[in-house]
């Protein structure tokens, strides 16, 4: 799944595959958010609603 994510260092959106999908926080106060890489290798995080997250198919 291709998702669009924000690099910090080239300061540019850019499109990269998705690698996991994680939660952040404790019950009733989760942040949901794609994990993926760079083409150098660095990590991106982007957060993102909880229905977009939950329909993922990752």
């Amino acid at each position: 799944m291709q998702h669009q994510f924000y690099d910090v260092k080239t300061k540019s959106k850019i499109t990269a595959e998705v690698t996991e999908k994680v939660s952040y926080g404790t019950a009733g106060n989760e942040r949901y958010a794609f994990r993926g890489k760079t083409a150098d290798g660095r990590n991106l995080t982007a957060f993102v609603s909880k229905a977009t997250w939950e329909k993922a198919d990752i």
